[in-house]
């Protein structure tokens, strides 16, 4: 074993316990570009090249993750979200951390002290003040601004998730700036449109989204058209991908008349039945994902999560603060019919299916597969491990099923799924375990030796080109 460098734990062979590991990922893997094709970063801030006053702020800014964390570990709501010093919630992060040992956030603190600080330390409340007055430093110079951070981690194109009534001023700044190398392309998450059984909020949205689109909302054919000349709107600042999120999948037939009728209904602001409701879902999802189709772009489908559990915090916080969890629905009808009618009628277009739910895992990659027609390789795709399930043995595991039922070697690979603009040290995190995955493989005699030369440029590939070839960036 060569020496390790870095903490004890964050060795150069970090998670690569074979010779052939080390070598696919020396070679093949580590110097690869990073494509992150879904995150949830804020343009504004990468336009303005946005300098973080300290540690605290890009750490614990945004990041629900830590928060989640935090919480359990007792700590108190001011330390957390709330108006408690950056000191003081940096050193509440550093016990916490303690207390997160085997949780990914413990591997992925660690790797982004290594990274972006050349901190070797062991983050904990003894080495809380020291690493924070260090990394404060650093942070102050200038070329580790947002777009500096970027540049450190090799980022090539990053994909943001935007509102269809979004103006994309900030993608437009990023675009113009020809001092700025990294591609940072719009995604098209049309969620809200989804929600019509949100009483409260769905027809002061819907009037927004007439706006945006220069036109009056009265009927579901009017939604369609503003949505498409949204969709040529973002097509024309670099969109090249949408993504939808669904806590299950909706198993309805529908008939336009009736999504004229319940449309008009909530148009009223009246309430939709839960059928209704159903039956909407069922039929925008399909309008949706064919519009899609037609713009050319890839689609992804995140499926399985509850969101905004806790209702007190969701009250005083709103969403995404760290109450969000798997949901248990069914999903494989809905998902069936919909894809299978998309696929009949010819409009089913690059698919990338996500689960929350590890009970739903081989049920999304056996779906996907049902609908490869041979036009494109890799066209159905069963998605990365996607949130709870983006830890050592979630990736594992999706690397297993995903091998078992389908192609590994056309595989899109890793996203981060982030809002911290620290994250991007969980790309080498996918890397590293994918070469273990293969050199144990190699070191079993599961692979064959022989075929070195395609493992490794299948490496590569799915680190980098397949995601650059599949997106068409």
């Amino acid at each position: 074993m060569r020496p390790p460098w870095g903490i004890n734990m964050i060795g150069k062979d970090f998670l690569l316990e074979s010779d052939y590991a080390q070598e696919l990922y020396d070679k093949h893997a580590a110097s690869q570009p990073i494509i992150d094709y879904h995150n949830h970063l804020n343009p504004q801030m990468i336009a303005e090249d946005y300098q973080f006053e300290d540690i605290s702020e890009v750490w614990l800014g945004g990041d629900h993750y830590k928060w989640r964390a935090m919480r359990a570990n007792g700590v108190e709501e001011r330390f957390v979200t709330g108006d408690g010093d950056s000191f003081g919630k940096f050193q509440k992060w550093a016990d916490t951390l303690q207390h997160a040992m085997r949780n990914p956030l413990y591997h992925w603190t660690h790797l982004e002290l290594v990274r972006y600080f050349g901190i070797s330390e062991v983050l904990n409340p003894a080495s809380a003040k020291r690493i924070y007055d260090q990394c404060n430093a650093i942070l102050k110079q200038k070329e580790f601004s947002v777009r500096g951070l970027l540049r450190m981690m090799n980022v090539e194109v990053l994909c943001t998730t935007d509102d269809p009534i979004d103006d994309l001023r900030w993608h437009k700044a990023i675009a113009a700036d020809k001092s700025f190398e990294i591609k940072v392309n719009p995604s098209w998450r049309p969620d809200k449109v989804m929600a019509i059984d949100d009483k409260a909020n769905y027809v002061a949205y819907i009037g927004r989204l007439g706006e945006a689109a220069g036109m009056e909302i009265k009927s579901f054919a009017d939604l369609l058209t503003a949505l498409s000349k949204r969709q040529e709107y973002f097509a024309a600042h670099g969109c090249k991908a949408a993504d939808h999120g669904f806590n299950d999948f909706p198993d309805r037939d529908f008939t336009e008349s009736a999504l004229e009728s319940i449309f008009a209904k909530a148009l009223k602001g009246d309430g939709v039945t839960s059928e209704e409701a159903a039956v909407f879902k069922s039929g925008m999802i399909f309008h949706l994902a064919k519009m899609n189709n037609e713009m050319g772009w890839a689609q992804q489908f995140h499926i399985g999560a509850i969101r905004n559990n806790n209702r007190k915090l969701f009250k005083k916080l709103g969403p995404d603060v760290g109450c969000d969890s798997m949901a248990d629905d069914k999903v494989a009808a809905g998902l069936s019919r919909i894809l299978g009618k998309l696929d009949e009628e010819n409009c089913l277009t690059r698919t990338i299916l996500y689960n929350l739910n590890p009970k739903d895992s081989e049920v999304l990659m056996s779906m996907a597969y049902n609908f490869n027609d041979g036009s494109v390789p890799g066209k159905m795709q069963y998605g990365a491990a996607w949130w709870f399930l983006d830890q050592m043995e979630g990736m594992r595991q999706q690397l297993e099923i995903l091998s078992h039922g389908g192609l590994l070697s056309r595989f899109v690979g890793m996203l981060t799924d982030s809002r911290s603009f620290l994250s991007f040290p969980r790309h080498e995190y996918f890397r590293r375990i994918l070469c273990n995955e293969l050199g144990n493989d190699l070191k079993r005699g599961l692979l064959p030796k022989e075929e070195m030369e395609f493992i490794g440029k299948m490496t590569e590939d799915i680190c980098y080109r397949n995601a650059k070839e599949y997106f068409k960036f």
